[in-house]
């Protein structure tokens, strides 16, 4: 009888990348890896790395996004406001969409959101096509929602 490994997080690749670097001994090869990590209940993170082979670099990018990890805040199953985030070229924008609607967005963007939990999201990428960027910018855009969320409840409590 095996025993079932319980997985505590969802882990999506999205992206891989082979470096080579020329050195005096001929080429260097190592890998790169981008993972975005959610446990579909309002915790997402997302983690880079590089090694010499690829099970290696996607082992230490899952560590990297445990350590990186954010709760964001949910509105049923949306998030609460409009956001816009920019990271270097990448420009993301995030809008609340009706039940049932389902997540409406591209690439690196759908993979976050869908890992975070959230279900009715309409997303939008502004500029840039770095896949790293837009992952960044929407991990940044959904804790920008969280903080704001956290504001206006201040806002309320102080009159």
């Amino acid at each position: 009888m095996y025993q079932q490994e319980i997985r505590e997080f969802n882990e999506t690749v999205v992206q891989i990348n082979r470096i080579s670097k020329k050195t005096k001994g001929g080429n260097q090869i190592r890998f790169g890896a981008v993972i975005v990590l959610g446990d579909k209940k309002g915790k997402v993170g997302m983690g880079i790395s590089k090694a010499h082979d690829v099970r290696n670099a996607i082992r230490k990018a899952i560590e990297d996004a445990k350590k990186n990890m954010i709760v964001i805040t949910m509105r049923g199953t949306t998030i609460p406001y409009s956001v816009i985030s920019k990271i270097g070229a990448s420009k993301v924008l995030l809008k609340p969409a009706p039940p049932g609607s389902g997540i409406i967005a591209g690439g690196p963007m759908r993979v976050v959101l869908e890992s975070s939990g959230l279900r009715d999201v309409v997303g939008k990428t502004l500029g840039g096509s770095s896949k790293i960027g837009s992952v960044r910018a929407t991990i940044q855009a959904l804790q920008m929602t969280s903080e704001l969320k956290e504001k206006k409840e201040a806002m309320k409590k102080n009159g």
